[in-house]
């Protein structure tokens, strides 16, 4: 077999052959040998002309695929087109469109929606362990400009002053230490009310940290860290004391949505988010390893189109 790809163009071309595609899902999912997913058991034997496996075990769906239990799961689209969309939204600093994915592998823009949406779930981050060390959070909030929206539309969304029209994001920001990178956690949020912020803080970052935050009122009196603050009507940057770190991930967030999306629902966000925390989270591999990272996410979740047109649905992942 031909060595792995490191290349987008060596990935098309390493994937166009289906046996290898399949074979490359068949290792990464059962490495001890195919295995039935509703009863675990190995004596099944492999059907060719359908590309399917038959457990011996009498049990409803006892034919099943290697996309059986995926984000894949119930696509006619060929795992080569997958995983090509894998490679380029897992590399595409400012992500990719649903109509340039579409154009690009040959699928209708439609799904090609559905499929980036399913990657983002499998690029969702999973457990984690507590930040430590010296932190930054900050918050902002997302969503269209006033002065870009049609008079009629303006008038329903924007009802008050302020940002009451966007939508919250929370990030919490560990710096880097010696080889280790910078790693954000961020999230959409209800609100940047106090219970809110202390909450989402105490949740992610060790006790005995140090924690620097910008002089939002909601963030004071927070205890149990060693709290600087930084007001930005007088200054940015105060010795270690700033928020710079957490802001450079706000811009590039806020590029790929005003540049590549355009327009994001509110109830999607929290995927677009997660799609720009994995690619900032894994920006120090190659492009062959959050390929990788990002297909071994993909195991074990699923996300069907009617789960992603509801109103504030969210993803299952069993």
């Amino acid at each position: 077999m031909a060595q792995e790809p490191r290349t987008l163009i060596e990935a098309v071309r390493y994937f166009a052959d289906p046996d290898v595609a399949l074979q490359h899902m068949v290792d990464l999912r059962w490495p001890n040998g195919v295995e039935c997913p509703t009863c675990r058991r190995r004596d099944v034997r492999f059907l060719g002309t359908r590309r399917l496996w038959e457990c011996k075990g009498k049990h409803p769906r006892k034919q099943f695929s290697a996309k059986v239990g995926t984000i894949f799961e119930d696509s006619a689209i060929p795992l080569d087109k997958w995983f090509v969309a894998i490679w380029v939204i897992a590399n595409c600093k400012n992500g990719v469109s649903s109509y340039e994915l579409g154009r690009s592998i040959g699928v209708t823009q439609k799904s090609a929606w559905h499929m980036l949406h399913r990657i983002r779930l499998a690029m969702k981050m999973g457990r984690f362990t507590k930040m430590d060390g010296e932190v930054e959070a900050d918050e902002t909030f997302i969503g269209g400009l006033a002065k870009n929206m049609h008079k009629h539309k303006r008038e329903q969304a924007i009802t008050t002053r302020g940002p009451h029209a966007k939508v919250a994001v929370l990030g919490i920001l560990q710096r880097s230490r010696g080889e280790n990178p910078s790693r954000i956690r961020a999230g959409v949020v209800q609100n940047v009310g106090r219970a809110t912020l202390h909450g989402a803080i105490r949740d992610t970052v060790e006790r005995g940290s140090t924690l620097y935050t910008d002089s939002w009122r909601p963030y004071r009196g927070l205890t149990g860290y060693e709290h600087g603050m930084v007001d930005h009507a007088v200054e940015y940057v105060n010795g270690r004391i700033h928020t710079n770190g957490i802001e450079s991930f706000w811009n590039l967030l806020k590029r790929s949505i005003k540049g590549t999306y355009i327009s994001v629902e509110p109830f999607h966000l929290g995927r677009y988010v997660d799609e720009q925390v994995f690619r900032f989270n894994e920006r120090k591999g190659y492009d062959c390893d959050r390929f990788a990272t990002a297909l071994r996410g993909a195991l074990g979740k699923r996300l069907t189109y009617k789960e992603l047109i509801g109103n504030g649905a969210i993803a299952s992942a069993t």
